[in-house]
């Protein structure tokens, strides 16, 4: 295990550990009172919990930069990095729910999308490990989540004053690429399923 330990896998499990932090700070009544930014009013524990959604999302980007340009690519990261991707975005998503910031269906359909990429790449893996990395409408579909995310739980701050409801158009757009993007990804994969029909 030690030789997995380089610092991009260092950063993927930096950011699992964040996990519970932003869990407790938005479950526990830790954080009480708000504060007002730029006119719009954000609970405490939102915007403590959004700088943690932050450096956590930034560190996702930072461990698959380093990892690629370092040459330290290992079977952990291939496994652990994707997985707390999607465990830190569900988690968002699963609480913004609950606080009433989001319609439960959509967020219904970003799961079913994400369990029916991740069981198609475990299929890809024990057939021949040809992979195909994320396109762009996933790497669209990645940033429109995490901006959408960060705009929602801080209440759509600097835009709220102008009745600019960007938190919602990201949260659409992510949406749509979220379901074109697992489409795109199945039929760049249909061979998978060529002994199937």
């Amino acid at each position: 295990m030690e030789e997995n330990m380089n610092l991009p896998n260092k950063l993927t499990i930096f950011r699992i550990i964040l996990i519970p932090f932003f869990i407790l700070i938005l479950a526990a009544p830790i954080f009480s009172g708000s504060v007002t930014i730029a006119g719009t009013v954000i609970g405490n524990a939102r915007w403590v919990a959004t700088i943690i959604f932050i450096v956590a999302s930034l560190t996702d980007f930072l461990d698959g930069q380093i990892a690629r340009r370092r040459h330290l690519v290992t079977n952990f990261g291939k496994f652990a990095d994707p997985l707390a991707d999607k465990m830190l975005v569900m988690t968002a998503f699963i609480f913004l729910v609950e606080i009433g910031e989001v319609p439960a269906w959509v967020i219904a359909i970003i799961v079913c999308r994400e369990l029916a990429v991740t069981g198609l790449r475990l299929i890809i893996v024990e057939n021949n490990g040809a992979v195909i990395a994320a396109a762009w409408p996933g790497k669209i579909k990645t940033t429109t989540q995490m901006l959408a995310i960060i705009l929602l739980f801080l209440n759509n701050v600097f835009f709220a004053a102008i009745n600019f409801p960007l938190d919602q158009i990201m949260l659409y757009t992510c949406l749509f690429f979220t379901i074109y993007s697992g489409i795109d990804y199945f039929v760049q994969n249909r061979s998978v399923f060529a002994d199937s029909f």
